[in-house]
């Protein structure tokens, strides 16, 4: 297996002439999963693992319950380091990503951060992704199940003057909750100035440390990148604050259903455009205007007129959970389609994410699920099902 390997540990000062040239390159991916820098913490905390994006990741500790209401009342410690973290760097940078992303790169500052879509040619979703501005040039984090297609996706449409470094030696952590930045603030002074959708770097001891206020639960929190060898130790403490303790793969799923946060390979793909996937906010105003990014005719004029079918919300009566794959019906007629679905502890109810005639998205359209042969009534709702509680800038505390 042919990887660039990352030959430095700070995101202040990376080197991008120590990255071997970007388009030479072959990327195999792994047949195994592969083992987090964390594998051991995990398992000696008795996580249940599992392969997910290429990886054994743990599941669940104490159960998925117990830890998903943990996090939305005080703080989870979730290991994301399954995510590819990629630096970006080189003369033309912003206009060259911009001709494969829909935001306005040019414009985002030091510092702030900005969700967006990676698009294939007709307009697609390749991969949903986070761009931040860093001193050395972007930051920008993939999900793992797909950071090899993106990887070669950049090398492939990217300028040669354009590095892409993959920074391997980096575990990425996500603290979640309430409580998180009480914790994380111990022993990291300064994180609680960022606001959300904001990064900088920090110290631990002399560990360089690039933080992000994000997270996918919905809930205010932080993406920590660290350099893997000390990522056990950094977890450790963690652990050791009253807030905090580690939280598996199944809890972030129902977090982020709850939250209305689309998962990549589920609730988005290549056959799936922006508008349809109910996330205009990621086409920004000035690209609205210029287009210029892939499939921006389809994607503009879906923008103007409504896409066919949208991505909704579906609450669930009784109590049997709507999973992926489940066909929806108005009627005798099939007009949609459950992508993601489970029991929500928050609401202490089954609820469904999914995609539906634009006839009948409507919040309040009622609906049938079936399910084993069965016909479970729904109802569409709006996205989030659980409100989103982040730090917001100029938001009342």
């Amino acid at each position: 297996m042919h990887r660039q390997k990352a030959t430095h540990r700070s995101l202040e000062h990376a080197e991008p002439t120590l990255v071997s040239d970007t388009n030479e390159i072959d990327i195999d991916t792994p047949d195994a999963p592969l083992a987090l820098p964390l594998d051991a913490w995990h398992r000696a905390r008795g996580a249940r693992m599992v392969p997910f994006a290429g990886y054994e990741m743990p599941i669940q500790y104490e159960g998925i319950m117990a830890e998903h209401l943990w996090t939305r009342e005080s703080a989870g410690l979730f290991d994301v380091s399954h995510m590819g973290q990629l630096i970006l760097s080189g003369d033309g940078l912003d206009a060259a990503l911009e001709q494969l992303v829909p935001g306005d790169i040019a414009a985002l500052a030091e510092g702030k951060q900005r969700y967006s879509l990676l698009l294939a040619e007709d307009g697609g979703i390749l991969d949903d992704l986070m761009i931040t501005r860093a001193p050395m040039g972007l930051y920008v984090v993939v999900n793992g199940a797909v950071k090899w297609d993106d990887i070669a996706h950049l090398r492939e449409f990217l300028p040669d003057e354009i590095t892409i470094f993959h920074m391997e030696d980096r575990a990425l952590l996500a603290l979640q909750g309430p409580k998180a930045v009480d914790a994380l603030k111990r022993i990291v002074p300064g994180v609680d100035t960022l606001f959300f959708m904001e990064a900088g770097s920090f110290f631990w001891g002399l560990e360089p440390l690039w933080i992000s206020r994000s997270g996918y639960t919905g809930e205010d929190g932080f993406e920590i990148s660290i350099p893997a060898d000390f990522a056990a130790e950094f977890a450790d403490l963690l652990c050791k604050e009253p807030e905090v303790k580690p939280i598996g793969l199944g809890a972030r799923d129902s977090l982020r259903l709850e939250a209305g946060l689309p998962l990549y390979g589920h609730d988005l793909d290549p056959a799936t455009d922006p508008i349809e996937g109910d996330l205009s906010f990621a086409i920004s105003k000035r690209r609205r205007t210029e287009g210029g990014f892939p499939g921006s005719d389809r994607i503009l004029k879906a923008l103007a007129h409504g896409a066919a079918r949208k991505r909704v919300g579906l609450s669930v009566e009784g109590k049997m959970p709507v999973r992926e794959g489940a066909l929806l019906f108005a009627g005798a007629d099939v007009v949609g389609e459950v992508t993601s679905g489970g029991f929500a502890p928050t609401v202490n109810a089954p609820i469904a994410m999914g995609y539906v005639a634009a006839a009948h998205a409507a919040p309040g359209t009622k609906l049938e699920a079936e399910v084993r042969g069965k016909r479970l009534p729904v109802t569409v709702m709006a996205l989030p099902l659980v409100p989103h509680r982040y730090h917001r800038k100029g938001a009342a505390q």
